[in-house]
């Protein structure tokens, strides 16, 4: 069973920073692009970034601009997203997902995490 755990939100004042983590297990992961969205109350489900299985690629939606890496460790089967200088509008729910290929289409991906709130507070 695929299996894909969330973990390092919270909440923050606005411009901090937090690391989120992801861990899977039940699939080979470094043969998966990984990749995360968020999800802002009343809002739809949004691309944030996605990197190779070799990490040798990554994928940025256009905001939040170059605050926000992300980066993978294969070894340790996780997949973490670097947040800095983080903005109210930053708040949302944020889900790691595993796919076959880059991509930004959330439809495209096979397994999903079950997400870990972040709250930036003004």
């Amino acid at each position: 069973q695929v299996q894909l755990v969330e973990s390092g939100g919270g909440l923050v004042q606005a411009g901090g920073s937090l690391r989120l983590s992801c861990t899977a297990s039940g699939l080979t992961f470094s043969t998966y692009a990984m990749g995360w969205f968020r999800q802002a109350p009343g809002k739809e489900r949004e691309f944030v970034a996605s990197v190779t299985c070799s990490a040798g690629n990554t994928s940025y939606t256009d905001s939040p601009e170059a605050r926000f890496t992300i980066s993978r460790d294969n070894a340790r089967n996780k997949v973490y997203l670097q947040m800095n200088s983080l903005k109210p509008d930053d708040t949302a729910v944020y889900y790691c997902a595993a796919s076959q290929r880059l991509t930004r289409r959330s439809r495209e991906y096979d397994y999903w995490g079950q997400g870990t709130q972040v709250s930036v507070d003004s």
